[in-house]
């Protein structure tokens, strides 16, 4: 049915348990029954882009115009046209009446019988019984209540008053507006690799024409419609047993349905081809037509609560009502924001990634590579640097090992020895020691814990050694001279 679901604060616990049940074309539906003008031009304008409809044939579709059907200016066939319309006088309330609501809950119970039968031999091409289906349309058009399981009826009667009850309305089930609409669709096809048409039916693009097509029928149409095509496919299903095919079925329902009222076969010619191979498709892939497209339900959804975040085709652009504005996809600065954030992201990421690669750096003894990486570093001009983020401390002064030669030296040259440090409890680098200092300080200790008579002794063996470096000196000079 048409009916627009509602929001029900439920507060019976034990329901609260059960799944819910989430209608994806609850928004379609709404905006269907609420905005009808918005909702058609949103859906005539997608088929537009997918069939090809000259400007007659479109306001017919749209309603502006009275349908041209085939057969009108044929004078051969005007008696038979004439004589099928006053067998149409005798209306009743369900036969020959339009399509309602109350029409379509009498008629599905005979639905819901051959639902139970589908394995009658020659289900809806063999006849029934003429005085059982009397019976049955009295009961029927008087409102009455039907057993049909009491066994009174047979299958056959059932599914030949099926096909009167179509047969009798005013128009066909897919009404007269959209009957040029289903010849182009019929006429899809895929194109080679050229560009050319080939013979090959566009299966993608029918399908999606037809779901178009069936959003914007009227409401009993589109309802009996569903009930009709789920009965026939799942009566193709049993085709083992009751020797109907899909095409077999699409020959009995397609002039009942689908031709134009008070024509013949002759007034259809060649389209009697393409007309029954619609409706055979339509059997095959009755399970997918009723269900809106994609982009049709984002747009009803964005209608309603505005968000831009969406994902749909590029025929929404085709949306120029004044009156629905909302519909309007902006998918190019959707686009061109969504770049731009990737963007600003990747660069934000690039620069905690160098600023934690130059910590690492940073964080490295001193040596040869890590000078190399920072003078690498320092070449970049967005690096970063140690001067634009992280702060860095003065690199400690290496301090100058003092070799017992080194102290000899200095005393023949007349500098005075400087035995303090700065710091007593820093201890000199292992690799920086030379050998002398090493033995001095593993016979006599650090300077700082030296005795006073230690210290006497270091200075008379420093001033014997100087004595003896003199010594030295003078006789190289004098054998010299």
């Amino acid at each position: 049915s048409d009916a627009i679901c509602s929001f029900v604060i439920c507060n019976d616990s034990s329901l609260r348990s059960q799944p819910i049940i989430f209608n994806p074309d609850f928004f379609v539906e709404k905006l269907r029954h609420e905005k009808p003008e918005v909702f058609t031009e949103l859906v005539v304008s997608n088929i537009t882009r997918l069939i090809d409809l000259p400007g007659a044939e479109l306001a017919q579709l749209m309603g502006e115009e009275d349908p041209k059907l085939p057969g009108a200016n044929n004078t051969a066939s005007g008696f038979f046209r004439s004589l099928m319309s006053l067998k149409r006088k005798e209306k009743g309330v369900v036969f020959g009446s339009p399509l309602t609501e109350e029409g379509i809950a009498q008629v599905s119970q005979l639905i819901e019988y051959l639902h139970k039968n589908l394995r009658a031999e020659g289900l809806f091409r063999v006849p029934g019984n003429s005085i059982r289906q009397q019976i049955l349309k009295d009961a029927l058009n008087s409102g009455t209540d039907i057993d049909l399981d009491s066994g009174e009826f047979h299958s056959n009667d059932v599914a030949t008053l099926l096909k009167m009850f179509l047969g009798e309305l005013p128009e066909p089930l897919l009404t007269h507006k959209h009957f040029h609409a289903h010849l182009k669709i019929a006429d899809l096809t895929l194109f080679d690799e050229k560009g050319n048409k080939t013979s090959t039916p566009d299966k993608e693009r029918q399908i999606e024409a037809l779901q178009l097509l069936f959003l914007i029928l009227p409401a009993p149409n589109r309802s009996l419609l569903k009930l009709l095509l789920d009965l026939l496919y799942q009566t193709a299903k049993k085709q083992d047993k009751n020797k109907m095919s899909a095409h077999n079925l699409a020959l009995m329902f397609a002039p009942h349905i689908l031709w134009p009222r008070n024509v013949t076969a002759n007034d259809l010619q060649e389209n009697i081809t393409k007309l029954n191979n619609g409706v055979t498709f339509m059997i095959k892939h009755s399970q997918k037509l009723f269900k809106a497209p994609a982009y049709i339900r984002e747009c009803a959804r964005l209608h309603y609560l505005g968000s831009r975040a969406h994902t749909s085709k590029d025929d929404l652009d085709l949306l120029t009502s004044p009156g629905s504005k909302e519909l309007q996809p902006l998918k190019s600065q959707k686009r061109s924001r969504l770049d731009t954030c990737h963007q600003e992201e990747t660069q934000q990421r690039t620069e905690e990634a160098l600023k934690e690669l130059f910590r690492h750096v940073h964080n490295m003894p001193d040596s040869a590579k890590k000078k190399k990486l920072i003078r690498q570093f320092n070449k970049h001009p967005t690096a970063l640097t140690p001067g634009s983020d992280v702060p860095t401390s003065p690199a400690p002064r290496r301090t100058r090992s003092r070799s017992f030669s080194g102290l000899i030296k200095r005393k023949v040259l007349g500098t005075p020895v400087i035995l303090e440090r700065k710091s007593r409890d820093t201890t000199p680098e292992p690799e920086r020691v030379s050998k002398e200092n090493v033995h001095l300080l593993q016979k006599c200790g650090s300077p700082a814990h030296m005795s006073q008579a230690k210290l006497k002794s270091l200075e008379g063996r420093k001033e014997e050694s100087c004595r003896r470096m003199r010594a030295h000196l003078l006789s190289k000079d004098s054998s010299s001279l």
